[in-house]
């Protein structure tokens, strides 16, 4: 693509709210998106997720920064935050995306030593191995975990997750005899301070420091900062700020027994109600409203694909 602001930014392909759970992580068949927009899912990028695609059978066109690849069977693909990417599936395609959200991905990142296999866009085709064995089984693990929640299931998950990335990771290291790798790429200056940006929110986002004080950090002025913000993901600076503390009071409403001031005080927040405003704003419910909602539906099937 010829420019970053023809390209729409998305949360889920087709979604455009905000993310849609308060897992860090997202999984689906392929079939259950790409049959709802025909097997073709359109060039876009994802400000701050991470897809890693796991094909067991049938073919795909493949589009990564611009470039085309076809490919035939069992294959992995590995698209991270910011890469332009496309689909064009066959329509026997088998096989499941798994979605991470940034903070979980940093953390896999940090967990493997800085291992790339997360930060670099690239797809392997996969030959019948106790590898790919291994990378099949996890990725069924976590299919059914994601869909069947019970006790312990965002640890589990994590450590599915954790290990499948292993398995990708030790994939990508050998000579490169049955897998192809995009080519290295220069990432554009403003690219390079947004992920500054967002790896300084991840870091601080408890402390709600204000634009102006990140934009310092990143040596740029808070204009320019958002200027970057709206240009590559859409939202402005504020805005990418506030989704992550939503994000962790979704997930502190979901999954802890914390009081609302306990989690309004742990996200930044001087009053109650200040928070309690906040994430009405945000979301159209009260804080106890949602965790009621969650609490009734977290036995229950989870999310499924929108379009």
């Amino acid at each position: 693509m010829s420019s970053n602001t023809v390209v729409p930014v998305f949360k889920l392909y087709g979604e455009t709210q905000h993310w849609p759970t308060p897992d860090l992580l997202h999984c689906e068949s392929i079939p259950e998106r790409s049959r709802l927009h025909d097997w073709r899912i359109r060039s876009h990028r994802h400000a701050d997720l991470v897809h890693i695609l796991f094909i067991s059978q049938g073919s795909v066109e493949l589009e990564l920064e611009g470039t085309s690849h076809q490919l035939q069977g069992m294959a992995a693909i590995i698209v991270p935050a910011m890469t332009i990417h496309g689909f064009l599936f066959s329509s026997d395609i088998q096989g499941h995306i798994i979605t991470l959200a940034k903070p979980l991905a940093d953390h896999l990142h940090s967990a493997l030593n800085d291992g790339r296999v997360l930060k670099k866009a690239g797809f392997y085709r996969l030959a019948s191995t106790q590898s790919t064995t291994r990378i099949a089984r996890l990725v069924a693990q976590i299919d059914q975990e994601y869909r069947q929640p019970a006790l312990g299931r965002n640890q589990l998950l994590e450590a599915l997750t954790q290990a499948l990335t292993i398995e990708l990771e030790r994939l990508v290291m050998p000579a490169k005899a049955n897998a192809k790798r995009l080519g290295p790429q220069r990432r554009e200056k403003g690219r390079q301070h947004l992920e500054q940006f967002q790896t300084l929110v991840e870091q601080r986002y408890r402390e709600q420091p204000s634009i102006e004080t990140f934009a310092a950090q990143v040596d740029i002025s808070s204009a320019h900062l958002n200027l970057l913000c709206r240009k590559l993901v859409d939202r402005s600076a504020l805005q990418v700020l506030h989704e992550r503390i939503l994000l962790e009071a979704k997930r502190q409403l979901t999954y802890t027994n914390m009081t609302i001031a306990q989690i309004a005080d742990s996200l930044g927040f001087s009053e109650p109600a200040y928070f309690t405003r906040f994430f009405k704003r945000n979301t159209a419910m009260a804080p106890r409203e949602f965790r009621q909602r969650q609490a009734g539906h977290i036995n229950k099937a989870p999310l499924q694909a929108s379009g």
